[in-house]
């Protein structure tokens, strides 16, 4: 097998995640040589502004993409939450490890759990579908942008008059930090954002050899979780920009039980469905359809209309 190079963010956590695959990977195949190729992507670069005031799919995969289409690299590692509905055309995710926890966690400076937290307490988050969701639950919080790697935000919450932030579970447990976490968030509250704790390799498609060796470390049943995510993700053409969120999950009788959401960003409108499918994209086109008619589809128009032009 040749030396591969692989493309990562440069970001802890995604170095990270990059040498878990690497790691796990060499343990199936000691002599295979692999090279990091770190990328600085947009949402890297931009951290002033947040995600959904940004603009655009991919902000943190499309110089990724374009180092795999250039042979610069031949596979990435992603956070899939992070990957639009569509990836590149040549691109495929060719393997999908076992999904970490997909939830929500609070850390809180003081407070010992959501419900603890005072009146007009300061959230730190910068993503639309936790303010949303958060803000239907606790009308009375303040949310607060925030943006920056895990520990940047860690730091802010100590220095910046935070009284709690908001984070992904996966990544604090990946970094071995999950004793910061005061309190999962129950998905009664805070239902988690599409690919939420499942990473994706992206490979070209026609490296054949190549996308055999990543099937080693393929988990089907998290890629059954992700294909139905991905595809109310797709039906729904849902990105940064809107509040909304899905998480699957297979039920002892086989079923994939999806459960969606799509709220307005004050938290005041906040639509949900479920569906339960053997086929993970059949599950993914009901929850879909049942959102939509709810009035989904406006939502999502007015939501992505209110954003500022760029």
């Amino acid at each position: 097998m040749r030396k591969l190079r692989v493309a990562s963010r440069r970001s802890e956590l995604a170095m990270t995640q990059t040498q878990w695959v690497l790691r796990t990977l060499q343990a199936r195949h000691p002599n295979l040589e692999v090279e990091i190729v770190p990328v600085v992507t947009k949402g890297d670069r931009i951290l002033d502004i947040s995600l959904s005031k940004v603009g655009g799919k991919g902000l943190f995969v499309s110089e990724i993409e374009a180092c795999l289409l250039s042979g610069e690299a031949d596979f990435a590692v992603h956070s899939l939450k992070d990957v639009p509905a569509t990836l590149a055309p040549g691109l495929q995710l060719s393997a999908i490890p076992k999904r970490e926890d997909p939830r929500d966690a609070l850390i809180c400076r003081s407070a010992t759990s959501l419900r603890a937290l005072p009146k007009g307490a300061v959230i730190g988050t910068s993503s639309l579908r936790r303010v949303a969701q958060l803000a239907a639950h606790r009308p009375d919080l303040r949310f607060v942008p925030i943006r920056g790697n895990i520990d940047t935000r860690l730091e802010k919450l100590r220095s910046e008059g935070f009284d709690a932030i908001v984070l992904a579970a996966a990544g604090l447990h990946r970094l071995g930090w999950q004793d910061a976490i005061t309190e999962y968030l129950s998905m009664d509250v805070c239902l988690p954002a599409v690919g939420q704790g499942i990473l994706g390799i992206e490979s070209r498609a026609d490296d054949e050899q190549l996308n055999r060796l990543l099937r080693d470390i393929h988990h089907p049943p998290t890629a059954d979780q992700a294909m139905a995510e991905r595809t109310l993700l797709a039906k729904l053409n849902g990105g940064c920009q809107v509040p909304m969120a899905g998480y699957a999950e297979r039920h002892p009788d086989g079923r994939i039980w999806l459960r969606g959401m799509v709220a307005s960003t004050d938290g005041r409108t906040v639509l949900r469905a479920e569906s339960r499918h053997l086929d993970p994209q059949s599950a993914g086109e009901l929850t879909a359809e049942a959102l939509l008619s709810q009035g989904a589809g406006a939502l999502l128009e007015s939501t992505a209309a209110d954003k500022p032009a760029r």
